[in-house]
């Protein structure tokens, strides 16, 4: 048993909410007992987990994906000692005691890259926000071409100039002004060569720029170099830190506008394999594979388009990011009906409409299957609906 390494016996409860199902309740109380037991090895992360429960409604919900990625970075095995369930006032009560090994070398590391990795995600969704103010900067700096200045170091160490590289950062993260955020992420990765956030904010600030002029309907050869630029600072990234997560989406990224599919959703994969809570990975996944499967579509490449879907829907995600895959699955159920194979249609416009009850196009769509099978009735139900919805075709083929 290494020196960084604990094992802790750990206890805890957790009252079942009207929200949770029994398999939910039960991962929650285990949740508990590890961070006790992160906790109980002397580690107090207040400051890094979000444990809140919100009622709305009379159901109570947990928000605690930052806490269970810090848990599966601190812990590297979990034996169950003890599991039982009681009642308390008609709730029933769940009580799991454990025998835990915490890392904690590995948990110092996974705060460390959580923090930054919360920086860099917040300057992300900066860059989205604020997109009138930008798209006036980009004019000018069409007009005048960023250059890039040389940087004075200043005797006095490697540690001086690190400090003044974070400084020059945190200046970078906050400016609105994309020249100087561009001029002052630069400056901090001259001062700090082994430094990987300035790459990543320099980066995905390229990317703006691609975005923004990609918008106002400019010729890729305008935005080309901010491209070459933003692929460069990523690439670098990954050989200074092959677990960026964010370094890998800006690298997706960067492919995506490139159209280069398989190394796009490869990246994307990549970020999933280090972090499943990505979302925005997830998010730029399902685009590209659905993309991607669309453009063979139309080729009559059927068999190809259905093994891209097939990574897709095949992977192991949870129900709740079936809603972002609905286009997925309509493509796939055109497919089917071009495969003469309607029972999976059928099934995937099922889903379609699962998730999104108003999508009148899936309702006609699946009223027409239906009705080739001389289910009569569950056509009319559909076209009833989507008549309703406003659909004109619906209802012309009403009775």
């Amino acid at each position: 048993m290494g020196a960084s390494t604990k094992i802790v016996i750990a206890d805890s409860q957790y009252v079942m909410a009207d929200g949770d199902t029994l398999a939910a309740a039960e991962e929650k109380v285990l949740q508990r007992a590890q961070r006790k037991a992160v906790e109980e090895a002397g580690i107090y992360l207040e400051a890094t987990f979000h444990d809140v429960e919100k009622e709305s409604g009379g159901k109570s919900t947990q928000a605690s994906s930052l806490e269970i990625r810090t848990i599966a970075a601190a812990i590297t095995e979990t034996e169950i000692l003890e599991s039982r369930r009681s009642f308390e006032r008609d709730r029933p009560v769940f009580f799991v005691r454990i025998r835990a090994t915490v890392n904690i070398s590995s948990l110092a590391e996974a705060i460390r890259r959580l923090q930054s990795d919360q920086q860099l995600a917040q300057h992300f969704r900066q860059l989205q926000q604020e997109n009138h103010q930008l798209r006036s900067q980009l004019q000018e700096l069409q007009q005048q071409p960023i250059g890039v200045r040389m940087l004075a170091i200043e005797p006095g160490g490697k540690s001086a100039a690190q400090q003044r590289a974070r400084m020059l950062l945190e200046t970078a993260l906050h400016t609105h002004n994309l020249r100087d955020k561009i001029q002052l992420s630069t400056d901090a990765a001259i001062l700090d060569d082994r430094y990987v956030d300035p790459l990543i904010v320099r980066g995905q600030t390229y990317l703006r720029l691609v975005s923004l002029a990609f918008s106002q309907q400019a010729q890729p050869s305008d935005y080309s170099d901010h491209l070459d630029k933003a692929r460069i600072d990523f690439d670098r990234a990954i050989t200074l830190d092959d677990k960026n997560v964010w370094a890998w989406v800006g690298k997706g990224d960067t492919f995506t506008w490139l159209k280069q599919w398989d190394e796009a959703t490869a990246a994307y994969e990549q970020v999933l394999d280090l972090d499943p809570f990505t979302d925005i990975a997830r998010q730029r996944l399902i685009g590209a594979y659905t993309t991607q499967a669309r453009r063979q579509a139309e080729t009559k490449s059927w068999q190809q388009a259905l093994a891209t879907l097939k990574k897709l829907m095949n992977a192991q995600t949870p129900e709740s990011w079936i809603p972002y895959q609905k286009e997925a699955y309509a493509l796939r159920s055109e497919i089917y009906v071009k495969l003469n194979q309607p029972e999976q249609a059928i099934e995937d416009l099922s889903t379609v409409i699962r998730v999104d009850p108003t999508n009148a196009t899936a309702l006609v769509n699946r009223a027409k299957l239906y009705r080739e099978r001389l289910q009569g009735r569950l056509a009319k139900d559909d076209l009833e609906r989507a008549c309703v919805l406003g659909s004109n075709p619906a209802c012309e083929q009403l009775p």
